[in-house]
């Protein structure tokens, strides 16, 4: 219960504030411009609190799924009086500018709050940055039937050449069933190969079968579980199970599936010592799935830790938005042409969930490194060309900008009914994808 309570108010503390940081933006270059605002609100139907300030009434209504800033004149419906300071008495640009100004405050507040968390805890996977070469593979899957080993190096995948598994890995993860080609360097020997991720998971992303060549060092243990139960501790590297090498953790959990509830012997090497464990796998759920296995209670995701001064956190904090923004229209493009499933999309129970967790751990820096991924995907979400939407104002402007005219209010006032109908049912599938995901039965109902 009390890790429910901690994901609700984490999300909406997080939420409230992208909300509020993103209406900020509009209503700040409205107000600079010159533009009446009349209601600056959190949430919407019905008001609970506030207060009128000016021509503003600050306010928080009873619904909290968002936010708005009404404008005097903003609605294309209502009756214009000519007053220089109702909204659509302004110039394009003016209206332009107050459009953009809710996406582009979401932006920068994510690289900001990205680039604080990277100066005080720069942490990643240690093969992320590293070139792709495979340290195992699932003789089941599409890399194992096409023939890759462990030691395989990736020099190529579909146009990026010498990629690093931070380039490979949203390749594959954003490809489901659709063909990959990809160049294998092994030894002295050079060959290509055409793979087709298979959808795997509740969320249906790109899977090829491998894992990255790492240490299989245990990185954190469960309470409770046979490996902690057992001794095993964290810094301590897996080097054999029941006597037979491991070169993954991958490769246990498919050894578990075979053996069951089999008792194994695990042997690790600590301090320059090998010490063996005798372990009972007990059938337990696995944390954000709806799955459950045979388990012994361990991960395996072993890190770089360290800080960045201002300047090189910054840089890094552009590249990586840059980079996630790109990955986004990616995402946002392959649904269009239905590429990839609904089911790689969060909604708020998503949201919930990993903000809940972000809340749990130590530090304040995995809540901020989440807040700033919200912040950008809100502000390109808002971006997109779909009328309601900032993305959306823009579009039509820049329409009436080319037109040298304004769009008449009926065509307007369809599009905007047509993109309300669009928006409800788009919200309606999100919060069903998420009921889905969070309620395993309901999973074979999911397209």
């Amino acid at each position: 219960m009390s890790e429910f309570v901690t994901a609700v108010l984490a999300v909406g503390v997080v939420l409230g504030f992208m909300i509020l940081i993103h209406e900020f933006g509009h209503f700040a270059v409205a107000k600079l411009l010159g533009v009446r605002v009349e209601q600056f609100a959190i949430g919407f139907g019905k008001r609970l609190v506030g207060f009128k300030r000016g021509d503003t009434d600050y306010r928080i209504n009873a619904i909290p799924l968002g936010g708005y800033v009404k404008m005097s004149g903003e609605n294309p419906m209502d009756e214009r009086t000519g007053d220089p300071r109702e909204f659509l008495s302004h110039s394009r640009w003016h209206r332009f500018l107050i459009a953009i100004a809710g996406p582009f405050m979401n932006i920068v507040l994510a690289i900001g709050l990205l680039t604080a968390v990277y100066m005080v805890h720069y942490e990643y996977p240690v093969f992320l940055d590293q070139p792709a070469v495979i340290g195992w593979v699932d003789q089941d899957s599409a890399a194992g039937k096409a023939g890759l080993q462990p030691g395989d190096r990736i020099t190529r995948i579909d146009d990026i050449s010498n990629p690093t598994w931070e380039q490979v890995d949203p390749k594959v993860m954003l490809s489901p069933n659709q063909p990959l080609t990809l160049a294998i360097q092994r030894g002295a020997q050079t060959f290509e190969k055409t793979l087709t991720p298979e959808a795997v998971g509740i969320s249906q992303m790109g899977s090829l079968g491998w894992v990255p060549e790492q240490p299989n060092t245990v990185t954190d243990l469960e309470p409770g579980m046979p490996a902690e139960k057992a001794g095993i501790r964290e810094g301590d590297e897996i080097v054999a199970l029941d006597g037979k090498p491991v070169a993954a953790i991958a490769a246990m959990v498919e050894s578990l599936k075979e053996t069951k509830d089999k008792p194994i012997d695990v042997t690790v090497r600590r301090d320059g010592k090998e010490l063996t464990f005798h372990v009972q796998p007990v059938f337990a759920d696995v944390e954000g799935t709806p799955e459950k296995r045979y388990r012994i209670g361990i991960q395996s995701i072993p890190t770089k830790v360290g800080s960045l001064p201002f300047s090189a956190a910054l840089q890094r904090s552009l590249e990586e938005n840059k980079k996630t923004s790109l990955l986004i229209l990616e995402l946002v493009q392959k649904l269009v042409r239905r590429k990839v499933s609904i089911r790689t999309i969060e909604g708020p129970i998503g949201i919930g969930r990993a903000a809940g967790q972000a809340a749990s751990e130590k530090g304040w820096t995995p809540l901020m490194a989440l807040t700033a991924a919200i912040s950008l995907n809100l502000g390109i979400f808002n971006l997109l060309p779909i009328p309601i939407l900032d993305g959306g104002v823009i579009l039509l402007l820049a329409v009436e900008g080319l037109m040298r005219r304004d769009i008449s209010l009926q065509i307007k006032e369809r599009i905007y009914q047509a993109a309300f109908v669009f928006l409800v049912l788009f919200a309606v599938m999100v919060i069903y994808n998420d009921l889905v995901k969070t309620l395993p039965g309901l999973a074979q109902h999911l397209p």
